[in-house]
């Protein structure tokens, strides 16, 4: 049995890219977690797409276990977090799980959005803080300008912030000593009873569904009857093991210990996670204070190309949601599309990740609609409807006011960029609330209607500046908006999948755009097809596809206007007309895609 005293849990924070997943490979490697021939860049990173994309999406866990100079023997527990926004919430349950963090700040960048949010999320729970400045290898790093950023933006003391490579591995040795003398050890009884945070599940096609747990007091055993406080449910535990990273069974788990036990449960709706975990026969009278469930704010519908695959693509969304709880789907049918599903997803960076997923491991071709948000419709009568598709929208003349989502957006940016900056915030409605600089970086406020930022925001910055600028949001309140639904017809027939929530501003303008971009991507047809924007009854906006016309005289010789020849075009017009009003046109898969784009762009 390890003592408390001698464990250190804590979790590696940073914004994109400053190298958390590689300085994590190092601190293993010197722990001697896995031998050189098992050691692979960014170890801890297990999917593919993380892998290529050179992103952490799930948060993962190590035992490692450390020889201090002191000569003592400690046990160091490193949660590596993601540092996207769009998976904060990983990093908010692994911060809990832990009571110090390392920060990690490119030497080369400095401090940037994300930084900012994963601390001040740190040290609201109160966690001590070791500030590290990454990549000093490089020249274009500049220690004392990273130094006094973290100071003025943060308000960190750099004094003892350790330089270090995670490419060269300088540093490392330093950062140990200090998790060992700043972090502190977790507070926990080991004789206690049974209390028991449970930080994350994930599915596993042998074991059933695992679960990541961090031990507060007490101890958790094999073969122990334990009980899921929010749902009552009661089990019995069939395997407890720590990570070192690779999975390894161990007997118990003691007070202050993260592992892992499995107890043969099958569906991960029933782990809940931030739940807490006791002991059957010494039940707890208050569960821990657990975390925010994530809540999906960006919703589209994914449907497949070829109708003969919806099953496959059912299956498909039902296996990742094993492996990702906050991703949620139910079943949708459009006239345009044929059956598919409405999914909710905590950003578009998550959308991109679940659908590219869903085509990679289930060989399935998707379409996905326009991302929307979540509106709160207000009815005459007082209730309030949750509308996650604009084509569900109820009359307006039953509605008394539809509110949007709002977000507060943080953005850090060298000062030369403000000026564009502040303007595309601006058009997007935002609403200023702060700005300060430090040295030549503004970092700037932002109050924004979600809608206008989850579509292209993030892009736009980044080509504005260069990719200088950083971002990061959270979600505030809804506000009451000037919102209309905005229909999409083609022939007099509305398509459902091309209809969209709009601020009646940009209604025109977007109405337009639509309908130029479906005339130039709906093929033509034997007749006149017209395609039409519209707001309730009123159209706004109106394109026209030309017909194809056969020459039906060619083959009538002389000149002049006959009967015979008037007859003829009679003729081809009625037929024009009824094929028009039978006609189907069916709009390609391109023009829906295209359309997207107009609304990226």
């Amino acid at each position: 049995m390890s003592n408390i005293d001698n464990i250190r849990n804590f979790a590696i924070i940073a914004h994109i890219d400053h190298g958390k997943s590689t300085i994590a490979d190092r601190i293993i490697h010197s722990c001697g977690g896995l031998t050189e021939r098992e050691m692979k860049a960014q170890v801890l990173d297990s999917m593919d797409i993380e892998r290529e994309r050179g992103i952490t999406i799930k948060a993962q866990t190590v035992k490692l276990n450390y020889k201090a100079k002191d000569g003592k023997d400690y046990i160091l527990n490193i949660i590596d977090t993601p540092g996207h926004v769009d998976f904060s919430y990983e990093v908010s349950r692994s911060l809990y799980a832990c009571e110090g963090s390392i920060l990690i700040v490119d030497s080369t960048q400095g401090v940037e959005a994300q930084t900012l949010a994963n601390v001040y999320q740190a040290l609201d729970i109160n966690h001590e803080i070791i500030p590290v400045l990454n990549k000093v290898d490089l020249p274009a790093s500049d220690l004392d300008r990273t130094k006094t950023q973290i100071e003025e933006v943060i308000g960190i003391d750099t004094e003892g912030a350790i330089p270090c490579s995670g490419k060269t591995g300088e540093g490392i040795e330093d950062i140990l000593e200090q998790i060992i003398k700043v972090l502190p050890s977790p507070k926990g009884e080991s004789l206690g009873d049974l209390k028991c945070l449970l930080v994350d599940s994930w599915y596993d096609t042998y074991l059933g569904v695992v679960i990541l747990v961090r031990v507060i007091d007490g101890k958790i055993s094999k073969n122990m009857k334990i009980k899921m406080m929010s749902t009552n449910q009661e089990y019995i535990v069939e395997k407890v093991g720590v990570f070192t990273p690779k999975a390894k069974d161990i007997n118990e788990l003691n007070a202050g210990e993260i592992g892992f036990i499995t107890t043969g449960i099958k569906v991960l709706s029933e782990t809940k996670v931030g739940d807490t975990i006791c002991d059957v026969a010494k039940p707890l009278k208050e569960a821990l204070p657990g975390f925010k469930p994530s809540k999906p704010v960006v919703f589209c519908g994914l449907f497949p190309v070829d109708s003969s695959e919806y099953q496959k693509l059912k299956d498909g969304l039902a296996k990742l949601q094993l492996n990702d709880a906050s991703f949620s789907f139910e079943t949708e049918s459009s006239s345009a599309l044929g059956l598919g599903f409405r999914c909710g997803f905590l950003g578009l960076l998550h959308l991109e990740i679940v659908t590219e997923r869903l085509e990679r491991e289930f060989d399935v071709n998707l379409l996905t609609t326009t991302p929307g948000v979540v509106y709160k419709v207000h009815m005459n009568k007082g209730d309030i409807i949750d509308l996650h598709n604009p084509s569900s929208l109820p009359n307006p003349t039953l509605i008394k006011m539809i509110e949007e989502p709002w977000i507060k957006a943080t953005i850090i940016t060298p000062d030369e960029y403000l000026g564009s900056i502040i303007k595309m915030c601006q058009d997007k409605r935002g609403v200023q609330t702060n700005l300060s600089y430090s040295g030549n970086r503004a970092v700037v406020n932002y109050e924004l209607p979600l809608n206008e930022v989850v579509f292209d925001f993030n892009d736009r910055l980044k080509s504005m500046t260069s990719g200088y600028a950083s971002f990061d949001y959270e979600i505030i309140e809804h506000k009451e908006g000037d919102l209309v639904k905005l229909g999409i017809l083609v022939n007099a027939e509305p398509v459902d999948a091309l209809a969209m929530m709009i601020h009646k501003d940009f209604a025109q303008k977007i109405g337009r755009e639509v309908c130029e971009k479906l005339k130039d991507l709906i093929p033509r047809h034997n007749f006149m097809i017209p395609v039409q924007a519209a707001i309730g009854g009123k159209i706004i906006a109106r394109e026209t596809i030309k017909g194809f016309k056969k020459d039906v005289l060619t083959k009538i010789h002389g000149g002049g206007a006959t009967d015979r020849k008037r007859k003829l075009l009679e003729k081809q017009k009625k037929g024009k007309a009824r094929s028009k009003q039978f006609g189907r046109v069916e709009i390609p898969q391109e023009a829906f895609i295209g359309v997207l784009k107009i609304q990226k762009e």
